[in-house]
């Protein structure tokens, strides 16, 4: 019996548990820095899941809260010390680091708003300001401020910690300093719908609950479960630690709102290798419309729908890159290459790995598809073509090591002048029978067998072949490597190579 997907045992299970016949899949994050690929397993995570219902004919929204309600923590490292002033106010309050975007939070959500497009996750996006002006939070609010003394009670026996005293569940927004870090609810008047409000900066006044301070966030994320019906949502294992906030949460939404908690979906870290955990704020990260621009969207939406979520991903973009993109293409998992596909998706029959060594061999489009065409690809789709080509362009000059990088000499190396009789025999019938081999394996299994006539171990010759191009003892595979030359060209240079 095959395994169900994780994504489809997710869907099979949720409308075991809570029917099948409508379901709201949610995913958010405080956009506070630059949105990195690490972020982006939560949301990769929720459509997999969201795709999984849709295909069982289950009526399945995606939606995507941008939490730019919360306040500035601190002045992270990528901000300047200007940014002290701004601590403390919510996201959408505070200006945009390069001036473009209407406020902070837009300036990090628009290119992860336009990645969203390129991996095709059709979420509906909801921003916290937006939700709390409306007013739609109005009636969460006004329980939670009624029941405080419940919701008290919840968080220290799960959490096991003791609240300060006057503690509310409401943090409001000074009107003065615009700071809801510092400020205190000192009064609720569930008629008018406003609390009395005591912030550090002296302020002191009324506030209304519509737009006026936002749930600290224990509370709101169950406020939030009620108020836009999910049923299922991913989050990372900080949040489902025992005491932590989905503990905290199912209990709040069960008891305070009457509502059953989503079924949860925990996620591990995507650790960048040897770094660890990706943060923006330490540094640690790649960001995702980065790494669109090295590989296809497709490829990036299998980075993690290939793994369960319970799986830590361990990213490296070098090599291990190459070999993922190499396995979405061989379809070696067809579920997760389903999942991950996209409308627009850029496949093509040509490696990946082929295409790194042509672009390094080709100076414009018109030498590289030469290239390929004499390699014997298909290239009558274009557009897919380049795109993934500049994938590798792009690939080689930010992530691929000293050994996957080449420059082919004009002039024959000097270091050529070691070789002795036996080798200058070899380049001698190279260059004879170089234009009979078509393909790269004719040219890999024709290499071979010059070496063994003459008796000679084939990985030496291979190393002379290297050295009379790159004035190296190593290169790219060495097949394709030679297919991607022209070959007027080569037989021109082993001819050069056999000569005293």
């Amino acid at each position: 019996m095959v395994d169900l997907h994780w994504a489809d045992a997710i869907a099979e299970e949720v409308c075991e548990l809570r029917g099948g016949d409508s379901h709201v899949v949610a995913s958010g994050i405080t956009p506070s820095g630059e949105i990195h690929i690490g972020n982006m397993r939560e949301v990769v995570t929720a459509d997999a899941v969201y795709r999984a219902l849709d295909e069982r004919g289950v009526d399945v929204r995606l939606i995507y809260v941008a939490d730019n309600f919360d306040p500035l923590r601190t002045v992270y490292p990528f901000l300047p010390e200007t940014y002290e002033k701004e601590v403390g106010k919510p996201l959408f309050r505070i200006p945009c680091p390069c001036g473009g975007h209407e406020n902070y939070a837009e300036h990090f959500l628009e290119p992860f708003l336009e990645s969203l497009e390129l991996l095709e996750i059709d979420a509906e996006v909801l921003r916290a300001d937006d939700l709390y002006n409306s007013g739609r939070y109005r009636g969460a609010i006004k329980v939670a401020l009624e029941k405080r003394d419940s919701i008290a009670r919840i968080l220290e026996e799960i959490s096991h910690r003791s609240l300060p005293n006057g503690w509310s569940p409401f943090n409001p927004l000074c009107p003065l300093c615009e700071r809801i870090v510092g400020t205190e609810v000192v009064g609720f008047n569930a008629r008018e719908e406003s609390v009395e409000i005591r912030c550090r900066c002296g302020f002191q006044g009324i506030a209304s609950i519509v737009g006026g301070g936002k749930l600290t966030w224990r509370v709101d994320w169950p406020a939030r479960w009620k108020i836009l019906g999910v049923t299922v949502e991913p989050f990372g294992k900080d949040h489902a630690t025992r005491g932590g906030s989905y503990d905290t949460g199912k209990r709040i939404a069960e008891e305070v709102y009457q509502y059953e908690a989503p079924y949860p979906i925990v996620y591990e870290w995507i650790m960048l290798k040897g770094k660890g955990a990706m943060h923006s704020s330490k540094g640690v990260a790649i960001s995702i419309n980065e790494m669109l621009e090295v590989v296809p969207p497709e490829v990036l939406r299998y980075l993690i729908i290939r793994s369960k979520p319970e799986k830590h991903i361990e990213f490296d973009p070098g090599v291990p890159l190459l070999n993922l993109i190499d396995e979405y293409d061989r379809r070696v998992n067809p579920r997760a290459h389903q999942l991950s596909q996209t409308r627009r998706g850029e496949e093509t029959s040509i490696p990946f790995r082929h295409l790194v060594t042509a672009v390094q061999v080709a100076r414009d489009a018109d030498a590289l598809l030469g290239i390929l065409k004499r390699s014997g690809y298909e290239i009558s789709d274009l557009r897919s073509v380049l795109a993934r080509a500049e994938n590798a362009r792009r690939w080689v000059e930010r992530y691929a090591p000293p050994t996957l990088r080449f420059r082919v000499h004009e002039r024959l190396p000097q270091a050529t002048k070691s070789f002795d009789s036996k080798d200058r025999a070899m380049f001698d019938v190279l260059a004879e029978k170089i234009s009979e081999w078509k393909t790269p394996q004719e040219i890999h299994d024709g290499i071979y067998s010059i070496a063994k006539e003459a008796n000679v171990e084939p990985k030496e010759f291979f190393q002379k072949i290297y050295i009379t191009l790159l004035s190296t003892k190593s290169g790219p595979r060495l097949g394709y490597f030679l297919s991607s030359l022209d070959n007027d060209f080569l037989v021109t240079r082993f001819k050069e190579a056999a000569r005293e």
